[in-house]
């Protein structure tokens, strides 16, 4: 993670939602974005779990697959799959 006082690295914002927020330690978080070029990477370096299956994702509040490219700045969301009947 990094520092959110410190302007030497860009940032991407995650935020968690639903069930998942309740599973992860800290469900608003940001990570170094100069680490991720995915959004799989951006939930690689915020948890430390395993991204269940199914997940769905979003950048910039537009849904997108988890091998979907991320920059500096992005704001990524994670929920969990959606259930109905």
């Amino acid at each position: 993670m990094v520092d959110p006082k410190s302007d030497m690295h860009m940032t991407i914002r995650v935020k968690f939602f639903a069930s998942l927020r309740e599973q992860i330690i800290n469900p608003n978080t940001e990570v170094d974005g100069s680490q991720a070029k995915t959004i799989g990477d951006v939930w690689k370096l915020a948890t430390d779990v395993p991204m269940p299956p199914h997940v769905l994702c979003s950048v910039n509040l537009e849904h997108q697959e988890p091998d979907a490219p991320v920059n500096d700045g992005d704001e990524v969301a994670f929920f969990p799959p959606i259930t109905g009947g």
